[in-house]
């Protein structure tokens, strides 16, 4: 797909998680805003799916492992064709397939139910694993984490079966915008030098601007070359929303009315 075309449906999909989450008083704007670049090029671009077969046996995989970021998800999804954009009216509502994290018995396209912090990564690691020993090597695995999310210790324990394995079929992306629920990540819990981390856990590590797709589409067409990969990319909380922008307080917070009017029209300025 052409560039244009993708910058052009990261727009909608803005849109989507702003209109979705005003809609229904709740959700998590922020972080949603900071992955946009990342999903919709893994959706649109990278990964191997069908829409129209959701449950096909040889598609690519995609764990969001920050599930909360769910209207990105969710609106990704409805745009790439999984089902009827009039869904998105339904968000977080009882018995709507769009509940507040993605669950995989109720969505179309949503491989994993997530939302428990630190266990996504896990789950890629067993579809990984599940595939190497299936011998279906045409299958990869995606994940994308968010960086407070790599405070849980499980996101180690399970980046170190990956390595052990040599599961050259699973990237793991981390959405690095440097802030969580309850502040910085600094100021919550330091993360250190994450790629020397994720180097040492066995993985090859590339570093990219997550907001820019082209860096993206880039880094996503380099092999795996015998064990896991690890895409940090650096994000912009509320990307894309100038007054949401590396603002803390738009990690689990609706727009109101007036706030959705303004999100609205900076989107639309920006064509």
């Amino acid at each position: 797909m052409e560039l244009k075309e993708l910058e052009q449906i990261c727009r909608k999909v803005r849109r989507d998680i702003i209109n979705m989450t005003a809609d229904a008083s709740s959700g998590h704007p922020g972080g949603s805003l900071s992955a946009v670049e990342i999903i919709t090029a893994l959706f649109f671009d990278k990964m191997k799916i069908n829409p129209k077969e959701p449950k096909w046996e040889g598609r690519d995989r995609f764990v969001l492992s920050k599930g909360h970021a769910a209207p990105c998800y969710y609106a990704v999804l409805g745009e790439r064709g999984y089902f009827d954009k009039k869904e998105f009216k339904s968000f977080r509502q009882l018995h709507s397939i769009l509940q507040g994290h993605p669950d995989t018995k109720k969505c179309p396209g949503v491989d994993a139910s997530t939302g428990s912090l630190g266990q996504g990564i896990s789950i890629a690691v067993g579809m990984a694993l599940g595939a190497k020993k299936l011998q279906n090597n045409t299958v990869h695995i995606y994940t994308l984490l968010g960086d407070g999310e790599l405070q849980e210790g499980q996101v180690w324990e399970a980046s170190m079966a990956a390595a052990h394995y040599g599961l050259d079929n699973l990237t793991v992306i981390v959405d690095h915008n440097g802030l969580q629920i309850d502040g910085t990540n600094d100021q919550v819990m330091g993360l250190g030098d994450l790629a020397g981390k994720f180097r040492a856990f066995g993985f090859d590590v590339l570093e990219i601007d997550g907001n820019s797709l082209p860096d993206i589409l880039d880094v996503l067409d380099v092999p795996n070359l015998g064990r896991p990969r690890c895409i940090i990319a650096n994000t912009v909380k509320g990307k894309g929303i100038s007054f949401m922008e590396n603002q803390v307080g738009w990690h689990g917070k609706a727009p109101n009315e007036e706030e959705r009017s303004m999100a609205l029209k900076e989107l639309e300025e920006a064509v």
